[in-house]
């Protein structure tokens, strides 16, 4: 497992898959990448560079916890790059490592190519996610057997209500489709948490969404917003409107995908994403 050194001595662990040019994946969660595996079979178009966050994963934990915040991440991302030898990465972000990866652009355009975000967090351009979305999002899977249960839940949720019981209850939600498979991958995904790591990422200061939404106007490379379509955690419409802040932008819906769209029909989702990454020509490095 290789590993580099941050820009404050901490050990980062990233893992290689696959073939062709690079293309760096930042995780959600915040988390640690193990979860993104192959990306549904993106490996047979690219090599694969799945970074575990600081304190995630095989990384190593910082002795300065406030480095967890997102605007801090920012130069392990670069440092990450730097150790590759790329001049310009193109970059690959899913939930909340979207934030990660538009600060990455606003802040240094120069070094993103093409931007890939996979059913995005939009915290770090302040756009808001409203009740009904949700709730309009989620009632397309009223015909499942579990729905009841999980809408009742989301709509306590909704109203503010929120406990531990309500949130494991509409887990269903996250997945196209809720079998075994993704029951377990839920309860991997709850066991990789770190509230810790969590909370630090969005901090006091981690965003600045009218700077960064300035900055996304003026970024010129192509970038694809990809929303599951039955996703009421990034509901295609608040996706849409995400695409709306850059110059470049392809926005696309897989249908019946929730949050996680590789696994609810990984050839559409692998289709999707290698169309828009373009030829197999690697970066410049």
């Amino acid at each position: 497992m290789p590993t580099f050194s941050a820009y404050d001595g901490t050990r980062l662990a990233y893992h290689v898959s696959g073939d062709g040019p690079p293309l760096i994946c930042l995780p959600g969660g915040p988390t640690d990448s193990a979860y993104l595996a192959d990306l549904g079979g993106l490996t047979a178009h690219r090599r694969v560079i799945r970074l575990d966050l600081r304190g995630t994963g095989r990384s190593a934990t910082p002795q300065d916890t406030v480095s967890y915040r997102c605007d801090r991440l920012v130069d392990d991302v670069q440092a990450l790059r730097e150790h590759l030898g790329l001049d310009r990465m193109d970059l690959l972000a899913h939930c909340a490592g979207a934030n990660l990866a538009v600060l990455c652009a606003s802040r240094r355009p120069d070094s993103v190519g093409r931007l890939v975000l996979i059913t995005p967090s939009v915290r770090a351009v302040g756009l808001t996610i409203t009740g009904d979305a949700r709730l309009r999002t989620a009632r397309l899977r009223r015909e499942e057997p579990w729905f009841p249960e999980a809408f009742a839940a989301l709509e306590a949720i909704v109203a503010g209500e929120a406990t531990p019981g309500r949130w494991k209850a509409v887990a269903p939600f996250s997945h196209g489709r809720w079998d075994a498979a993704a029951e377990a991958r839920q309860a991997a995904a709850d066991e990789r948490t770190n509230p810790e790591v969590v909370a630090a990422f969005g901090a006091e200061g981690a965003f600045a969404p009218a700077a960064t939404r300035a900055a996304l106007a003026r970024f010129a490379r192509p970038v694809l917003l990809l929303a599951g379509e039955v996703d009421p955690g990034a509901p295609p419409g608040t996706v849409a409107e995400f695409a709306d802040l850059f110059p470049d932008a392809e926005f696309v819906v897989q249908p019946g995908a929730g949050h996680y769209p590789w696994c609810d029909d990984a050839d559409r989702f692998t289709a999707a994403v290698a169309a828009f990454l373009g030829p197999a020509t690697a970066p410049s490095s």
